[in-house]
């Protein structure tokens, strides 16, 4: 595929983070469509946006912006060096995979490939990945578009997987790395949403991204970039991290999301959500719209769904009872030993020992979540510029990884650490599930703990320091303590009016 396009042709959007993109006919014709424009309905942030309001934008202009930045980069390398031999049509087919490459995503991003699909169907190895291939082949089919060749079609569907043993061997190796890379993680795709995302929570963006694409050479088959711009780099890694510790893993919009997965897989059996990721034609239509959907149906098999769905806008919210951090080599101790059961299983032992009078009936192991969010720079516990190389002016041809002197003796040593979060579905709880887990973790603190069950093999025993197991104790609440939220305390102070005149007002109501 070839397209030569003069600029009285080109359509032209305007962007908050790159203002004027410019898009040609066929990169329209692709976005008009009911397969692009669906990416209207999908929130980047998923659940973020329930805790940042400035946070409502969608796949959509994401997916134009790294479109943009692809071509931006594409063409730069086109221009710097001639030698490449890159033509027009690997400049449009790198386009067309930034554009395409989250045709996939399901409803609120993340949720429904990182825990909805898991959930209800954890054999299966679906990805978005898939999905945004299976799309576009879609989007080609129904729309009549036929001037791409299946060589091409296979090559764009390589880039968006970042794959080259997936297309053809005379494909040009460096091209993988600028929409989806694999090599390093460093590629538009996250040049784009690092500082859209940053941006539209509110933050400064200091991020100057048409820098570090002009700094692009591709040397030994690898995009390599200029040495005085590794701060930049630098920056974007920490950034991601900062995002997802922040923004990403909030403790609020964590608990939208498991209230989320809740209800989608209570209404499973009846709508068969899952069957329909491996359908493009129903996958058309799986958006965050569901949750009105469901809330809209009167069908008695949604009743929990819709129950569910009905407490989000209420702010009547799954409770985060304790957070903390945990170390990235301690992960797989922490993830074993506190479980659900384990907490729920303490904290009923503290309300019969305490004498509480709370009502435990509806206190099971489904009605507490132990969260575990992994953050890192980009490449878990390794540092993303140990696989980034680097050239200087008086060396252009020549590159190598950089130290650390290069550009930081402050860098930390471990790019890795997990918040684990602890939350009741049920409020009233709060106070004895929070009793129950420091319980549990306080009993960690045993010089040696066997956390395998009885009827495997044990391993040795490895024991945790009395720093790695205390728990803080910001956030210490009694036993018996009931969250409130502005709706709850509405609803009291209108109550408290119909009361009669020998009748006092009381505090947060329990079970009893």
């Amino acid at each position: 595929m070839v397209e030569s396009t003069n600029n009285d042709q080109m359509r032209r959007i305007k962007d908050q983070i790159h203002d004027y993109m410019s898009f040609s006919p066929f990169l329209s014709s692709i976005m008009d469509t009911e397969e692009f424009q669906r990416l209207r309905y999908i929130k980047q942030l998923g659940t973020s946006y329930m805790v940042w309001p400035g946070a409502s934008h969608n796949r959509f202009e994401h997916c134009l912006g790294v479109a943009h930045l692809a071509r931006s980069m594409v063409e730069h390398l086109q221009k710097q060096q001639p030698e490449l031999n890159i033509t027009e049509r690997d400049v449009n087919c790198v386009q067309i995979a930034g554009l395409c490459h989250d045709l996939g995503h399901g409803p609120w991003s993340h949720v429904w490939d990182g825990l909805f699909i898991p959930t209800v169907a954890p054999n299966k190895t679906w990805r978005h990945e898939d999905a945004s291939k299976m799309m576009f082949r879609s989007l080609l089919q129904n729309n009549g578009i036929t001037s791409l060749s299946e060589k091409d079609v296979k090559f764009i569907l390589a880039l968006i997987d970042g794959d080259p043993k997936q297309c053809s061997e005379d494909e040009k190796p460096f091209l993988f790395d600028i929409v989806a890379n694999k090599r390093n993680g460093l590629d538009v795709d996250k040049f784009d949403y690092i500082a859209r995302d940053t941006y539209m929570i509110g933050e400064s963006n200091k991020l100057s991204l048409m820098r570090l694409i002009q700094s692009a050479r591709v040397i030994d088959k690898q995009i390599c970039y200029d040495i005085k711009d590794v701060n930049q780099l630098h920056e974007i890694c920490y950034t991601r991290f900062k995002l997802h510790k922040t923004i990403y893993n909030h403790k609020t919009a964590l608990a939208v999301e498991y209230m989320i997965v809740d209800a989608l897989v209570a209404a499973e059996p009846y709508l068969k959500i899952a069957d329909q990721v491996e359908d493009p034609e129903k996958f058309l239509f799986l958006t965050d719209d569901i949750m009105h959907e469901v809330r809209r149906s009167t069908a008695p098999e949604l009743a929990v769904s819709r129950a569910i769905f009905g407490r989000i806008p209420r702010r009547d919210l799954y409770k985060a009872v304790a957070q903390r951090i945990v170390e990235w080599k301690d992960y797989e101790h922490f993830e074993q030993y506190i479980t659900k059961e384990r907490i729920v299983q303490e904290a009923r032992r503290l309300a019969v020992e305490e004498g509480t009078k709370i009502d435990l009936a509806d206190l099971t192991d489904d009605s507490v979540i132990v969260a575990h969010s992994e953050m890192h720079y980009g490449m878990k516990e390794h540092n993303p510029l140990n696989f980034v190389k680097f050239y200087s002016k008086r060396n252009p041809n020549v590159c190598a990884p950089a130290e650390e002197f290069d550009y930081s003796m402050l860098m930390p040593k471990i790019f890795i650490e997990v918040k684990m979060t602890i939350f009741t579905k049920h409020p009233q709880y709060f106070g004895l599930v929070q009793a129950g887990y420091r319980a549990v973790l306080n009993s960690m603190s045993e010089p040696a703990i066997e956390v395998e069950p009885p009827s495997t093999p044990p391993r040795q025993p490895r024991g945790l320091s009395r720093g790695s197991v205390n728990e803080s104790s910001f956030g210490q609440v009694p036993i018996d303590y009931v969250p409130t939220t502005p709706s709850r305390n509405l609803k009291r102070a209108h109550d408290s009016n119909s009361l009669g005149p020998d009748e006092e007002e009381r505090g947060p109501k329990r079970q009893a």
